[in-house]
């Protein structure tokens, strides 16, 4: 008996135990569960959803998302801001572009870069396709966060996916020499990403910075960003930490790339150029046995001089790869490109080599290069017909019926259309000089105040000083500057840069109505036609059916007219003008029965509707004598 009740007695205290610790396991997790619901409700933080719908039915990468990456960096970068559809719609090509800032387009972001090429060919050759091609490409990032995007882009559906990325790959946020670096455990890195979406952890990192921040140096906030994230961190050829950095590349691609071959999604990687000719190593230093990087950049010159291009393409690049500052990505980094595509069976489009091709002297220098690294829009161009071209040829194209227009034709079609106005052109020029008003270009101390570097000398010149220095929005300036066209009465320049927003949001059916109105006004109805006709096609109504019938009557296509004029009646059957041109239809085609009735339902409407009434005689008169 006392042994049956000491054993009761032992396990009652065991379950008091069991409960005991599980109180003590829950307590703590009932909190954090309840602080990070609490952080939520109060919109602490931010939000890293991947996806946002700004405008319904649409999606565009959250502009937030950059916080993740950098840590007290005011003016995180941001995407293109590319919009496509939440659900996707039969025959769409969907393609998502994954990089940095040479993919993102810059200086002439967001819409020069070769996912706008890439969009407006393939949009000419297959005109049955919903053409969607998504540059998620940011300034001064790398892999890690191509590799935290990934996922949320293989949930939308790509057809394809094209990657143009590794000059970052050692300063841009997270990396191995980069001012916000985590250290060079890809573990840990890719760990603190994920804790990231939570609010909680949020909060804690904020205490720590704002703790760690009260005792320490403050940093700079001035300058440009990658500036910022690369200070003084300099990485010679062979070091540590420049092997680091190829693995931490070597690991995260590969990540990336299996995701894609496990979805069975197409990849195509491509090779990186960068300026060899005509931009002096930013660090030169002694180490490691090599010789300082501006004494063989100095070498190369004279090779060139002598004709012996061959030996300076080798010299230009091994000054490259001895550039303590490693803005440009080293020569092996492109070999872990090729051999990553080998490993995986995904294509490699050689873009270095065909930029030297397309070089003098077969080496590339300012000819495609703005600065060290990024593409003139001629390179970004370039780049986009070697992606199309591997598209071609590897069959990774829409399978609607293509029209047939020749490479050739298809690209200098693109080529001349290229939306694309001056306001783009000053933006990029204005970028790019205060990109090398900054360091490493030039010490911070010789650096000349903005007005005088920039000197805006007319009104388009000073809407791209307001988005460059003062940070006036891209959409605000592009307005202003089709308002400033269309006072002036300069419609081909208004319609450029209407082409330009269009491009960019081409489902904001806002601006095909603005741009419809001035034209109309104008009597630029060809140009007013091709609008209508876009328009038309995301959404119809009443007056775009009405204007496309008009215009179609005026050209003589009587069957377009009769078709549109009669949709637009569905939307509004008491428009006079609608019932009077098809009025004018039905003469054309020889119906004066038709066209009777339709001048009657005009007079119905409007009594005194120009012309009309003489017109009624005339057709009744031929009534009479038809009888």
């Amino acid at each position: 008996m006392l042994f049956s009740r000491s054993r009761k007695n032992r396990i009652e205290i065991s379950h008091v135990n069991r409960a005991f610790y599980i109180v003590v396991v829950l307590v703590p997790v009932l909190f954090f569960v309840l602080l990070e619901a609490c952080l939520r409700i109060f919109n602490y933080g931010y939000d890293y959803t991947q996806w946002i719908s700004p405008v319904k039915g649409l999606y565009v990468l959250n502009p937030d998302l950059a916080h993740k990456y950098f840590y007290g960096v005011k003016n995180v970068p941001y995407s293109n801001v590319d919009m496509f559809r939440i659900v996707k719609q039969p025959n769409t090509f969907r393609v998502f572009v994954l990089g940095e800032s040479a993919a993102a387009g810059y200086p002439f972001l967001p819409n020069g870069s070769f996912s706008r090429y890439l969009q407006q060919r393939l949009s000419l050759e297959y005109p049955d396709s919903r053409i969607e091609v998504v540059n998620c490409a940011m300034t001064a990032v790398n892999s890690y966060t191509m590799l935290d995007l990934m996922p949320g882009i293989l949930k939308e559906k790509p057809n394809l996916i094209l990657i143009y990325a590794g000059n970052n790959e050692y300063y841009g946020a997270l990396g191995v020499g980069s001012m916000e670096s985590f250290g060079t455990s890809r573990a840990i890195v890719n760990l603190v990403i994920y804790l990231e979406q939570f609010r909680t952890f949020q909060l804690l990192r904020n205490i720590v910075s704002g703790v760690v921040g009260m005792f320490g140096k403050k940093r700079a906030d001035t300058g440009t960003l990658m500036a910022r994230m690369a200070k003084n961190q300099f990485i010679t050829l062979g070091s540590k930490v420049y092997r680091e950095g190829l693995e931490q590349f070597k690991g995260n691609m590969s990540d990336i790339l299996q995701m894609a071959k496990s979805d069975h999604v197409p990849v195509i990687l491509g090779t990186l150029a960068c300026n060899l000719k005509d931009q002096y190593p930013f660090v030169s230093i002694r180490a490691n046995g090599y010789p300082p990087a501006d004494s063989v950049f100095m070498e190369a010159k004279a090779e060139l001089a002598k004709g012996r291009l061959r030996a300076a393409d080798s010299l230009f690049r091994f000054a490259k790869d001895l550039d303590a500052l490693r803005f440009r990505a080293p020569t092996a980094l492109n070999d872990e490109i090729v051999a990553l595509g080998q490993k995986f069976g995904d294509p490699v489009v050689n873009v270095d080599s065909a930029f030297d091709a397309a070089s003098p002297d077969h080496i590339v220098g300012d000819n495609l290069m703005v600065d060290h690294l990024h593409p003139t829009l001629q390179g970004q161009e370039l780049i986009g017909r070697l992606y199309y071209d591997e598209m071609e040829k590897v069959g990774w194209l829409p399978k609607t019926r293509p029209l047939g227009i020749s490479n050739l034709r298809q690209d200098s079609i693109t080529v001349a259309n290229f939306p694309f106005a001056n306001l783009d052109s000053v933006i990029g020029e204005y970028r790019i000089k205060v990109l090398k008003d900054d360091w490493p270009y030039i010490e911070p101390d010789k650096a000349v105040p903005f007005p005088e570097l920039l000197h805006p000398a007319n009104y388009i010149d000073s809407l791209a000083y307001r988005l460059v220095i003062d940070g006036t929005d891209w959409v605000t300036v592009h307005k202003l500057a089709a308002e400033h066209y269309a006072i002036q009465n300069r419609y081909n320049q208004f319609a450029k840069v209407m082409n330009v927003l269009i491009a960019q949001y081409p489902y904001m059916l806002d601006y095909y109505d603005y741009a419809i109105t001035v034209l109309l006004r104008a009597r630029y109805y060809d140009d007013a036609y091709r609008y209508l006709l876009k328009r038309n096609d995301i959404k119809a109504t009443a007056f775009t059916e009405k204007w496309l019938g008009i215009i179609d009557l005026s050209r003589k296509k009587i069957q377009e007219a009769e078709a549109h004029l009669t949709e637009s009646l569905k939307y509004n059957d008491n428009d006079a003008q609608v019932w009077y041109d098809l009025c004018g239809v039905y003469i054309n085609e020889k119906n004066i029965p038709l066209a009777l009735q339709a001048i009657n339902r005009t007079l119905s409407l409007q009594p005194q509707f120009p012309g009309a009434l003489a017109l009624q005689a005339e057709l009744q008169n031929a009534v009479k004598q038809a009888k």
